[in-house]
């Protein structure tokens, strides 16, 4: 995480006058807003307080303390603002989501304010097309599962692609052009489109019949509508001696919703000791915030192995998913999935995981976009702010959002038969050109077991692993 996150230029480093500040101005009932220099505090100071502010309203949220969750509320609204700093930007969501969890505790007013929002497939469609121009991740992603497919399906001339998550027709694209030059020509390429909007796969089916048909080459979509967890295996029309690829892009983490209910009844509460490890900004200066504010003695680091009682126990439905995959044998399955713990039991847990991930990813933006630009605010408000609310407001099968690391990830895909196959060099010398020529310093790419794991500074944000039936 940039310093720059927390520290103007000119401003001197930081350390315990926010914490002297705040020990003045305790959160009880009986004080109100927060004073008025609370606003003029230099960026780092107000990041740091921002950074306490949340971490004490979750305390209250999460003890059912909601006046004084209410008092907190307010004062982060005197330092919060969609269009400031990263700091600034991330609290208001967070904020918005600890409020709506809030408002969960009276279910008739939580449904009245909540009963006429709905997002338009159109505005699904522009945000995702913003993330994919705005971050470098998922044209990574492309490029290393592209080749994948491309090596493996050498001289097969029945070639079947499973997507997932069919919203994006510029892979294909991509794809059918690289296909197209063959020594041996293109095969008959058939792809498997699965998504729950119909409008999403008419747009792919348009477009990718369009680009098949210009260069000539034998081709099939096959459109399936439902929702992942809703999936009919039958409906994919897996046929004898078509070699199949199966490819998920930030799917296979909501399969684990499902579960929750269940796990909960077999797998004790989380003890303080297993809490993740993670990494922030100011690595000293937050320990001690975490520690001060929490008192169970969390000890951020990037790379922790604990887990969730989520990760650690296969569950029947994400693990029945998994077979019925892995029974389709395919030659290769590509998986992109977030590298960040978010599937903790604990809502303080999940708030300080997703506190230092999303304040990577907002870094991005605030290191390559301009504070002011709509299409950055709407990746945040639309995309982000949408994912954090669901993470900390919600519970149960509701809580769609359960990224989770790869290690995890090798875990459930090992343990269901299938084998991980290593990225090839082509592949990986592709995707480190492409990140080279985007022109902007703070991204990583590293290789993890095979894997890749695309990274902003030292934090880790998506992997990409590539995978076989193992029989």
């Amino acid at each position: 995480m940039r310093s720059s996150m927390f520290q103007e230029e000119g401003s001197s480093s930081v350390t315990s006058s926010p914490l002297q500040f705040f020990s003045m101005m305790s959160v009880s009932p009986s004080i109100g807003s927060p004073y008025t220099w609370l606003r003029e505090m230099k960026s780092e100071e107000r990041g740091l307080c921002l950074i306490h502010l949340l971490l004490t309203c979750a305390k209250h949220v999460a003890a059912g303390s909601l006046e004084n969750a209410n008092i907190t509320l307010e004062q982060i609204s005197q330092l919060a603002s969609p269009d400031g700093d990263t700091m600034q930007r991330i609290a208001t969501y967070f904020t918005e989501a600890l409020a709506d969890r809030m408002l969960k505790s009276w279910p008739g007013i939580h449904r009245a304010l909540n009963s006429t929002k709905m997002v338009m497939v159109s505005e699904e469609i522009l945000v995702k097309k913003l993330f994919l121009e705005l971050f470098p991740f998922l044209k990574i992603a492309y490029i290393l599962t592209n080749q994948a497919i491309v090596e493996v399906m050498e001289g097969e001339k029945m070639v079947h692609i499973i997507d997932l998550n069919a919203s994006e027709p510029m892979q294909w694209i991509a794809l059918l052009q690289v296909l197209n030059a063959r020594p041996e020509g293109p095969p008959h390429l058939r792809i498997t489109g699965v998504h729950q909007q119909k409008e999403i796969l008419d747009q792919m089916a348009h477009k990718l019949t369009e680009e098949a048909e210009k260069l000539d080459i034998p081709f099939q979509f096959n459109p399936v509508l439902s929702k992942l967890e809703n999936l009919d295996f039958d409906r994919l029309r897996v046929k004898t001696g078509e070699a199949l690829a199966i490819s998920s892009f930030l799917q296979l983490h909501s399969l684990l919703a499902l579960d929750d209910e269940a796990l909960r009844r077999k797998s004790p509460l989380m003890s303080k000791n297993s809490l993740q490890k993670v990494v922030l900004m100011n690595q000293s200066t937050l320990d001690e915030l975490s520690e001060k504010v929490m008192g169970n003695g969390y000890s951020p680091s990037p790379d922790s192995t604990s887990s969730s009682p989520v990760s650690l126990t296969a569950s029947i439905n994400s693990e029945s998913f998994l077979n019925a995959l892995w029974a389709l044998s395919p030659k290769v399955m590509v998986v992109t999935e977030q590298d960040f713990n978010h599937n903790g039991s604990t809502l303080m847990e999940r708030l300080l995981e997703a506190l230092y991930s999303y304040a990577a990813l907002f870094d991005c933006l605030e290191s390559t976009v301009s504070r002011a630009s709509l299409e950055r605010f709407k990746v945040e408000n639309m995309l982000f702010g949408k994912e954090i609310k669901n993470i900390i407001a919600c519970e149960g099968s509701e809580r769609k959002e359960r990224h989770e690391k790869l290690d995890k990830w090798f875990q459930r895909l090992d343990s269901t038969g299938f084998g991980n196959v290593p990225l090839s060099y082509f592949g990986m010398l592709q995707a480190r050109r492409f990140l080279q020529s985007y022109g902007c310093e703070g991204y990583r790419m590293k290789e993890e077991n095979g894997s890749v794991v695309i990274c902003w500074q030292d934090r880790s944000l998506y992997s990409i692993s590539a995978w076989r039936s193992r029989k």
